[in-house]
């Protein structure tokens, strides 16, 4: 079935109105259309309808309803991916599944330090709710406002604070799951010890929604931070950046909560659009870092003065800004937050989400420079990320005065290149952002064939029928199966 008939369709809706109700549905066109294109608005294609549950038990009727009718399903959080994975493909009747209703904080444990979440929460209502009760949930990252914490589990999300407290799967407990024929999997365990076979969550987190739909988490909380030092610091090259880095975290050690690169270019594309901002100091590159402690006698700020004074005097930095107070601190990350909105202003670019190991950065972005330079010498190449976990965006804008379509003919060449060069690195072609639809040619050129092979055998598992996320993640799995 590649199609639905005006009838059929019709059906379907009626279907899902007596399982959702009024405010449940979305079928009108201009309506559906922000479910339906990504926040790149790289791929809009049309859906069925956008499904609002406001339950896991109406999760699991939608998904019962789209197995009968042979409706593909499309699980979306906040939208807010950079890779196309929570928006509908071409060729084949999809419902995009959007969990904004389900915004219910659950239940919240002081001694425990963990909180229960519906999968519509976003990423800023949990740390909200978490600051409010003398705690800290440590996932930060540009579009918390907006990102969803079923989207952020499901797409695996890093961040800026990745560096001392891991990934998204670092702070996940149990979560509950809306399984392919409909049945809704409890697994909302807070323990930190649970040595009963295999560790199911795993498999749905960084998943995209291919494997079945996250309904609620159980999240590990950290203390609230009680002291902080941020600075930005202006430095002389990359390998200087490392070197400050690696004071850094002599002075610090796991006290260290934030290590951010960004070079020239990037910097001054998000100094040029933050009104009223500019550049800290005249430098090659910058750092961003912040140093935190749980314990209000940790003296964080001498640290960072001690770490700053020795790289200073010896010229691996330039100069450095100490954040005075909480509004200065905030003004540094929105700086470093606002790159990816203007690089969208200035036209876009072509994304690349890379990691290598810490101490193969310099070498890797050299060998991209070199890259860029002799075959792409008219576009301007902008790279900044989370140095302190290896994580770097390496993105090509297009010749100033054009915009991204005049790349589309350089463009895969142009990916295929930046990502190899990553993985010959002992690298990954895709760091935080996942892989969606935009790099599937990636998992097919770099991943083992053993590895994809294990990948679709779970797939089939738990997805026989292959109704979630079809075109996503794996490449050769067919979006239609009879």
């Amino acid at each position: 079935m590649m199609s639905m008939s005006p009838d059929q369709t019709k059906n379907f809706v009626r279907k899902l109105n007596s399982a959702l109700g009024d405010k449940g549905v979305v079928t009108e066109a201009a309506e559906r259309a922000p479910f339906e294109t990504d926040w790149r608005k790289i791929s809009a294609e049309t859906a069925v309808a956008v499904a609002l549950p406001a339950t896991a038990e109406e999760v699991s009727a939608v998904v019962t309803l789209c197995r009968e009718e042979g409706v593909k399903i499309v699980p979306q959080g906040g939208n807010t991916g950079l890779v196309a994975g929570g928006v509908p493909v071409a060729g084949v009747p999809q419902l995009v599944l959007n969990l904004r209703r389900m915004s219910k904080i659950r239940d919240f444990d002081a001694v425990g330090e963990t909180i229960t979440v519906e999968a519509g929460v976003t990423l800023q209502a949990v740390q909200e709710a978490a600051s409010a009760r003398g705690k800290m949930f440590p996932v930060s990252l540009g579009a918390e406002g907006t990102a969803q914490i079923g989207g952020v589990i499901s797409t695996n999300a890093g961040g800026i604070q990745v560096l001392a407290y891991g990934n998204i799967r670092a702070q996940v407990l149990g979560l509950e799951v809306v399984l392919a024929d409909g049945r809704v999997w409890n697994g909302l365990r807070a323990l930190r010890k649970d040595n009963t076979g295999f560790d199911l969550k795993q498999l749905f987190i960084g998943a995209e929604g291919c494997l079945g739909v996250v309904t609620a988490a159980v999240l590990r909380l950290q203390p609230a931070v009680k002291e902080r030092a941020t600075a930005l610091v202006g430095v002389a090259s990359l390998e200087a950046a490392l070197d400050c880095f690696a004071a850094l975290r002599a002075q610090a050690g796991a006290g260290l909560t934030m290590c951010e690169f960004m070079s020239r270019a990037a910097m001054e594309l998000a100094v040029k659009h933050s009104p009223g901002a500019r550049l800290p100091c005249d430098a090659p590159a910058y750092l961003l870092v912040e140093l935190s402690a749980h314990a209000a006698d940790e003296r964080v700020e001498d640290k960072l003065l001690a770490a700053l004074e020795a790289v200073l005097q010896d010229g691996r930095a330039v100069d450095a800004l100490i954040a005075q107070s909480d509004r200065e601190r905030l003004d540094f990350l929105k700086l470093r937050e606002a790159i990816p909105e203007g690089e969208l202003i200035e036209g876009g670019a072509v994304k690349h989400d890379i990691a290598v190991p810490i101490a193969r950065i310099p070498e890797t972005v050299r060998m991209i420079e070199a890259l860029v330079a002799e075959q792409y010498g008219d576009c301007r190449l902008n790279v900044f990320g989370h140095v302190g976990d290896g994580n770097l965006h390496v993105n090509v804008q297009p010749p100033s005065g054009q915009t991204l379509a005049d790349l589309v003919d350089r463009k895969a060449a142009l990916t295929a290149s930046v990502e190899g060069i990553a993985v010959a690195q002992g690298g990954s072609f895709s760091a935080e952002h996942g892989i969606g639809q935009v790099r599937i040619p990636g998992m097919a050129a770099h991943k083992q064939d053993l590895e994809l092979e294990m990948m679709r055998a779970v797939k089939g598992a738990l997805d026989a029928e292959g109704i979630f996320n079809p075109g996503k993640m794996l490449p050769g799995v067919a979006r239609e199966r009879k």
